[in-house]
């Protein structure tokens, strides 16, 4: 009986050859398919340990036993913010921090790996799981994912980063198709996951559910083998979303290693070796990066871990508080002090209630009591104000009129009122989307109701993702408290006082109405199981400044109790040497000119000025936040590559700057710019080898192409343009028609017999000759 190896390190390269020596081909078939809802297969009499995984990432969801989907009755453990919250933090260093105490309690619950972060972009308001996703911009996004990826890492817990790719709906998860074309696709969705992985590697990635442009993503063999394993030099293991595998066999060979929960499939990789359909030696890779994967799991153990419950309170806390977005703030309303604490009135069943977590597979048990606001603000004020508190609806969410009446007697009487609303469970939740961007209507009246009698009212909203206001212009001051996590209810407390400074920026654009976003008419599919991406390389803020459309609050908008002034833009080109990479540095100055301590989300974009292909009118190249005093100053500098310049271009495969002026652009906002440069850039444009369907403008273009096309086209331009030939005029080509023939491809010449088909094999072979 074969026994374990001894003499080589575990989990080295040595042990691992000898332990793919020694494993049957069933056992190397059980290894790849877990062994129940959370573990891998373990091969004992081999040394072979299991992982356990387990849900995240607002928090550790570990069930009680590997069999337990443990839904809504997992291990208790800190429910911090959701990922549409900290999305908004835009605070990589805070990010970490969270990551890194779930993976304290992950270690101390013995969980291996977490099932996190998810990078999917919200192309829609309407994807019901937005509140576990971060941004709209792949740039946002794939940064802080590689924050909470390095912070979970860092204290030995594998992430896997979901859910890859174009998985950007809940309707008909498991079928439907997205279809996207490549510029879209590397852009904007394969860039979130690009950069997350260049920037922290994590241990493992997800592949969604559904269909990429007709293939599964599990099975796609372009996207796991080409692309993440070929271009991007990926060695973590892929595995499935849960449930996603349709074909064992073809997931295998397209790269996917670990297919996820248990299930039946190992016979049939079996059949596949043993009757040439599957080569075993493909088989054995797999064997390989999994056996890697789980030795190095097994080693980053930390079995006498002892998570501080208490002090991961705290930070959720103080999480939830950076995450809070300040939208609309007139006259100062907020912070409440003085005589606006006299009498407060506090109003709507969220504000003791709060819904403070997403619905679905990352719903997390508390460890510690959620907090309220209406808790934490009666404990701060102390006898320094009353608050009076009125529902205004009852817990099912009916408003009935005398509890509008109750909230409107509270709100009249009272110096100040705050109305907190938000979205139900029921709104927005893993595996449903939602029907239209509207609050309920019981919360929409009662903030009109309010509003009627209280023109100084607060309005707080408790929501995992973007909501139409229809009072929005009438309400003074607007507060995003978001799906905060157990702490969120004593943050947007501290937050209305003043003694957190909100300093959060949208990740998402805020609509006015569900009709100007981008996915409109194709939000979740085309009535079939398609879902087209027809908006194309314009999601989010990039859609809405191609079509000249103001939202309700742009992408990247956030207010503060302070005031930032922006100065002293300087743009430098890094020159290298020969061979070296691009570099363009851009410095500022930011300044604090108020009278609060307060932190400022610096936003660089760019612009090219001229694009040789459609490109959006800006986007997100890089940002910082920084932490300022009263009247500090600080400096933020950018180092931007040759990769924020570019784009994909489709027909080399191959990303490509164009030679040209590129403007930069440091705002607060995608739509507050405070500064603007520019840098001229020679360019790296591949040079495209010209051919029979090239037009004749780009043949034209290259001098010695040029003398040799020009007789048979004079000759083309004789044919269709002289009027009188017999008289012996010349001929003359209308404006038009330049354009026209400039159009055509270089083989129309052969079609109205000017030039032969050899003379076009000739031309061609010898242009692109001299042209190399």
């Amino acid at each position: 009986m074969a026994t374990e190896d001894r003499t080589a390190v575990t989990g080295s390269e040595e042990h691992i050859e000898h332990l793919l020596g020694q494993l049957t081909l069933e056992e190397k078939a059980a290894l790849i398919v877990g062994r129940d809802s959370w573990t891998t297969a373990p091969v004992e009499r081999l040394g072979i340990p299991s992982v356990w995984l387990s849900d995240g990432p607002t928090g550790l969801r570990k069930s009680y036993s590997g069999t337990d989907m443990g839904v809504g009755t997992s291990v208790p453990a800190t429910c911090f913010p959701t990922e549409s919250a900290l999305g908004a933090s835009w605070d990589s260093e805070l990010v970490m921090r969270v990551a890194a105490a779930i993976a304290v309690e992950s270690q101390a619950e013995g969980v291996q790996v977490l099932l996190g972060p998810g990078i999917n972009l919200k192309r829609s308001p309407l994807c019901g799981r937005n509140f576990e996703y971060l941004s709209e911009d792949p740039m946002l996004a794939g940064t802080l994912a590689a924050a909470f990826i390095t912070g979970l890492q860092e204290v030995g817990v594998g992430a896997s980063l979901k859910h890859l790719v174009a998985n950007e709906s809940e309707t008909d998860r498991m079928i439907t198709d997205s279809v996207v074309e490549e510029r879209a696709l590397r852009e904007l969705y394969l860039r979130a996951f690009e950069i997350a992985i260049a920037r922290s590697d994590p241990w493992t990635l997800m592949a969604a559910y559904n269909r990429l442009n007709g293939t599964y993503c599990t099975e796609n063999a372009q996207l796991l083998r080409e692309i993440v394993e070929g271009e991007w030099g990926y060695r973590g293991i892929v595995m499935s979303d849960w449930f996603a595998i349709n074909d064992r066999v073809a997931a295998l060979d397209a790269g996917l290693h670990l297919q996820m929960p248990t299930a039946p499939t190992a016979p049939g990789v079996v059949a596949a070796v043993r009757n040439g359909v599957l080569d075993e030696g493909r088989l054995d890779e797999i064997v390989r990066a999994l056996l890697a994967f789980i030795f190095k799991a097994d080693a980053a153990r930390r079995p006498d871990t002892r998570a501080d419950l208490d002090a991961h309170h705290r930070l959720a806390r103080e999480a939830a508080g950076q995450c809070v977005v300040l939208l609309k703030n007139e006259g100062s309303l907020l912070p409440l002090e003085g005589e606006a604490l006299t009498e407060v009135a506090l109003i709507g069943t969220f504000a003791a209630e709060p819904r403070f977590q997403g619905a679905g597979s990352s719903q997390v048990v508390p460890a510690r009591p959620v907090e309220s606001i209406h808790q934490e603000l009666v404990r701060l004020l102390g006898d320094g104000g009353r608050v009076t508190y009125a529902p205004g609806h009852g817990e099912s969410g009916e408003a009935g009129a005398d509890r509008v009446a109750e909230a409107q007697e509270a709100a009249q009487r009272s110096s100040v009122a705050v109305v907190v609303i938000g979205l139900p469970a029921s709104y927005e939740e893993e595996g449903a989307d939602r029907k239209h961007i509207d609050l309920p209507p019981e919360h929409n009246a009662l903030v009109e109701a309010v509003l009627e009698v209280q023109p100084r009212t607060v309005v707080v909203l408790l929501n995992g993702s973007a909501v139409a206001m229809p009072w929005a212009e009438r309400a003074p001051a607007l507060l995003e408290g978001w799906l905060g996590g157990q702490g969120g209810g004593g943050a947007i407390a501290e937050a209305l006082l003043g003694r957190v400074n909100p300093s959060g920026k949208l990740g998402e654009t805020f609509p006015v109405r569900l009709e100007d976003t981008p996915a409109y008419l194709t939000f979740p599919h085309d009535g079939t199981d398609r879902v087209p991406f027809c908006e194309g390389l314009f999601c989010g803020y990039r859609w809405y400044d191609a079509r000249r459309i103001t939202p309700l609050f742009p992408f990247g908008h956030g207010l503060s109790y302070t005031t930032f002034e922006y100065s002293s833009l300087a743009v430098e080109t890094v020159e290298e040497g020969v061979g070296e990479p691009l570099r363009v540095s851009v410095s500022l100055r930011v300044r604090n000119t108020g009278a609060r301590n307060g932190r400022e989300v610096v936003h660089l974009y760019v612009r090219e000025r001229q694009p040789r292909l459609t490109r959006p009118d800006k986007e997100l190249k890089a940002f910082a936040k920084v932490s300022l005093e009263p009247q500090e100053e600080t400096e933020v500098t950018f180092e931007l590559g040759e990769r924020d310049f570019a784009f994909y271009d489709p027909r080399p495969q191959a990303w490509t700057v164009t030679g040209g002026v590129f403007d930069l652009l440091v705002g607060a906002s995608s739509r507050d710019i405070r500064l603007e440069g520019s840098v001229t850039l020679q360019g790296t444009a591949t040079q495209l080898p010209l051919g029979r369907l090239s037009p004749l403008r780009e043949w034209l273009a290259h001098p010695a192409a040029r003398d040799r096309i020009q007789p048979a086209l004079s000759a083309m331009v004789e044919q269709l343009f002289s009027p009188h030939p017999e008289r012996g005029e010349a001929p003359e080509m209308p404006d038009l028609a330049h354009s026209f023939v400039g159009d055509m491809p270089l083989a129309k010449l052969v079609m109205v017999g000017t030039l032969s088909e050899q003379d076009l094999a000739e031309l061609i072979e010898v242009v692109n000759r001299e042209r190399r």
